[in-house]
C-alpha cells in the first residue's frame, strides 16, 4: 500500500470516526428527549390556557425524535460499515485462510466518497429532524409559536437560525472535501 493510499485511509477512517462520535451524542440527547413526558401538566412554563399546546404537537416531538434517531442510527451504521471495508482492505498484505480470503477486497475511492456523502446526508437529517423537535419542546413548555409567545419565539429563532446555519457549512465542507 503506498503512503498516498495510507494517508487517503487514515483520513477518512478519521472523518468516519468523528460522523460516528457526533453521532452518538446526538443519539443520546434523542434518547434523553423520549424519556420526557411531554403531556406531564408540571413540564409547561406556560400559564395561558389559549397558548397550551395541543396533542398534534406533541406527537410531532414523538414522531421528529424517531426520524432523527432512524436518521442519525443509519449514518453510524453507513460509516461504521465504510470503517469496516477500510480496515480490511488494508490487511491485503497478510494472508487469510481460503474461507475468509473472499472478505478482503481494495476499496474503491468513488464508493468510498459516496458512501461518506450518504453518511453526511443522514446526519444531516437527523440534525434537522432534531431541531424540529426542539422546536416542539419550545412549544409545549413556553406556549405556542401560533399563540405569540415572546419566550417561545426567544428560544426558537436562534435554534432556527444557528442550526441551519451550522448544517449549511458542513453540507459545504463535506461536498468540498467530496470534490477533492
Amino acid at each position: 500500500m503506498s503512503s498516498s493510499s495510507s494517508s487517503f485511509t487514515s483520513l477518512h477512517i478519521t472523518a468516519l470516526d468523528a460522523i460516528v462520535n457526533v453521532n452518538s451524542l446526538f443519539t443520546l440527547a434523542v434518547f434523553i428527549g423520549l424519556t420526557w413526558n411531554p403531556n406531564d401538566p408540571s413540564n409547561s412554563l406556560n400559564s395561558d390556557p389559549a397558548c397550551a399546546p395541543t396533542a398534534a404537537i406533541a406527537e410531532n416531538l414523538i414522531a421528529f425524535h424517531v426520524y432523527s434517531f432512524s436518521s442519525f442510527l443509519f449514518s453510524s451504521l453507513v460509516a461504521l460499515a465504510l470503517k469496516q471495508a477500510i480496515r480490511l482492505s488494508r490487511t491485503t498484505s497478510f494472508h487469510y485462510p481460503a474461507v475468509v480470503d473472499h472478505l478482503v477486497a481494495d476499496v474503491n475511492r468513488t464508493a468510498l466518497r459516496l458512501g461518506m456523502l450518504v453518511s453526511g446526508v443522514g446526519s444531516v437529517a437527523g440534525c434537522a429532524f432534531l431541531m424540529l423537535a426542539l422546536v416542539n419542546v419550545a412549544q409545549i413548555k413556553l406556549g405556542t409559536l401560533a399563540c405569540g409567545s415572546s419566550h417561545t419565539y426567544a428560544a426558537v429563532v436562534p435554534l432556527l437560525i444557528f442550526v441551519p446555519l451550522a448544517l449549511l457549512i458542513y453540507v459545504s465542507l463535506v461536498l468540498y472535501a467530496f470534490t477533492r
